[in-house]
């Protein structure tokens, strides 16, 4: 294994991590949160060099791309970050069994992340925040488009906690190969869990192919359903925030499923996407309802459907009932976010509590799927799967726990 060294040496640096206090982890994380903002001139020269690789029509150019206000939203984080209590040292169970043991479970760092991602250079300063707040020290593993943007970063990220006096290896960035993310994926002993954040490919590679305990996360493929008693002025303002806020984004809209009472209204619900020329995928009665009212108009066809587009493209599927809707979602969710719009709460409630996803929104857009806006500061991505954490992953998702017991001289019989 060529990166052993690598992995090695993060894996010691990890032990260092025990010996800080949660006090100097914040002073830390405000120092490059100030050093993100100081530097952005060389962080946003490093991110024009990714920037330049990849065509403006390509979706993910939108994800790659870093500006002033992006960077200090990135600084905001950490800094809010900072602020969060400690993950780190809470008892969440004790007890003092018959014969005197005393019990107590506490929760204690993974110890070494691995993050697979792809064209999001935020991630990088995200990660970094998370898992050094938490204990965790962290390899990464970006993608080749935002090579040049990760490597500033981390240089920067390193400036300060050699600053600091901590050692800089408790984060590493790998190379962008596809080979490094093999060896990552077997650094069995090395790395304690791995989170892919990217699409679908990437994240059934890494479940196929690792050895070491992974979380799935990122791909959304998200529906919202308009019911036959959704407020008109409501849809609209939600069914366009979802879709059009940030196309690239694992929780924008990709299908809008629409009671077939509806469809008159469908050309008021999608009036306000034309303008940002969002292309339509309609089944036969949307299109017949949008048809010479919408400008951006093509039939539907069976990959229209369970697509996560990333761009500005969206489905439209029409059902008759709330249970056509919900089974629509079965067969094409990805478990990530999903919304219903509706003034009825019977059907509102039903569809919460039918929908298998990790977030399961009643009149609000799924927009909101994301660890800040939840009020856990950044996030490392978001959970589809349901063993150990789901939806927003931020500090407490990041740890573990250990118990701890004490006694006086038993023995066991």
């Amino acid at each position: 294994m060529q990166l052993k060294e690598t992995f090695e040496k993060v894996k010691r640096a990890s032990k260092s991590l025990a010996l800080l206090s949660d006090e100097r982890r914040n002073e830390i994380l405000n120092a490059v949160a100030d050093a993100i903002i100081y530097n952005k001139v060389r962080i946003l020269e490093a991110n024009a060099l990714d920037l330049a690789k990849m065509s403006k029509e390509n979706p993910l150019y939108d994800r790659l791309q870093l500006t002033d206000s992006r960077l200090e939203g990135i600084a905001s984080d950490m800094r809010n970050v900072a602020t969060l209590p400690s993950p780190l040292g809470h008892i969440t169970k004790q007890k003092t069994l018959p014969n005197g043991l005393r019990l107590c479970r506490v929760s204690v760092p993974f110890g070494v992340i691995g993050m697979i991602y792809e064209a999001r250079p935020n991630v990088t300063f995200d990660v970094f925040s998370l898992c050094f707040k938490s204990g965790n020290a962290c390899v990464l593993k970006g993608g080749k488009d935002a090579d040049c943007s990760n490597r500033e970063e981390v240089a920067l990220i390193h400036e300060i906690l050699e600053k600091y006096d901590v050692n800089p290896d408790v984060v590493a960035l790998l190379s962008a190969t596809h080979e490094a993310t093999g060896e990552m994926l077997n650094a069995v002993g090395y790395v304690d869990l791995c989170i892919p954040r990217g699409g679908r490919k990437l994240i059934d590679f890494v479940r196929d192919t690792a050895r070491i305990p992974v979380i799935e996360t990122g791909a959304g493929v998200v529906n919202t359903y308009f019911d036959k008693d959704g407020d008109l002025e409501m849809g609209k303002a939600i069914i366009n925030n979802a879709k059009t806020r940030r196309v690239s984004v694992c929780n924008a809209l990709d299908c809008l499923i629409i009671h077939e009472n509806r469809l008159s209204d469908l050309p008021a619900l999608c009036e306000k996407m034309a303008e940002k020329n969002v292309i339509i995928y309609a089944d036969e009665k949307a299109y017949t309802a949008l048809d010479g009212k919408y400008p951006y108009l093509e039939p539907a066809t069976e990959d229209s459907f369970g697509t996560e587009f990333m761009d500005y493209k969206m489905a439209i599927k029409t059902v008759a009932s709330l249970d056509e809707a919900l089974a629509h979602i079965d067969e094409n969710g990805s478990g990530h976010s999903e919304a219903i719009i509706t003034l009825n709460e019977e059907a509102a409630r039903k569809f919460q509590a039918h929908v298998d996803a990790a977030c399961v929104y009643w009149n609000a857009p799924t927009s909101f799927t994301d660890g800040a806006q939840f009020g856990l500061g950044a996030e490392i991505g978001i959970s589809t799967q349901k063993l150990g954490p789901r939806g927003p992953m931020a500090l407490e998702e990041i740890c573990t726990y250990k118990w701890l017991i004490e006694g006086e001289g038993q023995i066991r019989s």
